[in-house]
């Protein structure tokens, strides 16, 4: 039977990637985004797909969305929580403590309350699956984005436990932990370190590389690749797992 997919934030980046992934293996397809815009460009490029705006830091929304969702897909085999926010690119002391909160209450509590959601749908399933979208940043320091490392480390334990709850249920649980992924967020996110650290875009983007073995950034179809395989039968065994794909990222600068 075709697997049923729930992708929060799928309808640009990683996320985009990973629900045309999924798409080609014949799933069941169903993004939600904050992004209208992107949504309706997503929509008319993967036909088949399902989609619904939702901001994940409202959990009225996300309670609304997840039930839509598992209507609209017949039930639930596979969450990948992707929705993050990249946040303020400032030291802790500089912090503004709303732009913490911001980051904290979409990249936790936003995969919480998704998670939560998903669950009672997930224990239906015959081969449950969670993915969560953690970072190099959940697994190394990351000077100047504490909200955002913050955030990610958390997912890690967030993942640990999930695991060891739902593992009876035959739910398996996994963190991916990209590095720096090509695309126009890492563009944004380059240019924003430039420009707190009197640096060149291109002075960044060399001195990143040079602090992994792979030097190039990590192709978002790769990510992709690596969730739908977590998700598939060949990884029955892998749970609780934190998966780097990073070029082998020694340190975050």
């Amino acid at each position: 039977m075709a697997q049923r997919v729930l992708i929060t934030a799928g309808a640009s980046g990683i996320g985009r990637e990973i629900a045309h992934a999924f798409a080609a293996t014949s799933a069941g397809v169903f993004v939600c985004d904050i992004d209208a815009d992107a949504l309706g460009a997503f929509a008319k490029e993967l036909p088949g797909a399902m989609t619904r705006r939702c901001d994940v830091a409202n959990r009225r929304e996300v309670e609304e969305m997840v039930a839509s969702g598992v209507n609209a897909l017949g039930g639930l085999d596979v969450l990948v929580n992707n929705a993050g926010i990249a946040g303020p690119t400032v030291p802790v002391e500089a912090m503004d403590p709303d732009e913490w909160d911001k980051v904290v209450a979409v990249n936790l509590n936003g995969t919480f309350n998704v998670t939560r959601c998903a669950i009672p749908h997930l224990k239906r399933s015959t081969a449950g699956v969670i993915i969560n979208m953690s970072s190099v940043a959940g697994r190394l320091g990351y000077p100047n984005r504490s909200p955002y490392a913050t955030t990610k480390w958390g997912l890690i334990g967030f993942t640990k436990t999930l695991s060891m709850e739902l593992g009876e249920f035959g739910i398996r649980v996994n963190a991916i932990l990209p590095g720096a992924v090509a695309g126009p967020r890492l563009d944004r996110v380059y240019e924003a370190r430039a420009k707190s650290g009197g640096q060149t875009v291109d002075a960044i983007k060399t001195r990143a590389l040079a602090n992994q073995s792979l030097k190039a950034f990590v192709d978002p179809r790769d990510v992709a690749a690596l969730a739908v395989f977590l998700a598939s039968a060949a990884a029955k065994s892998i749970s609780g797992q934190i998966l780097p794909i990073d070029g082998d990222r020694q340190q975050t600068t």
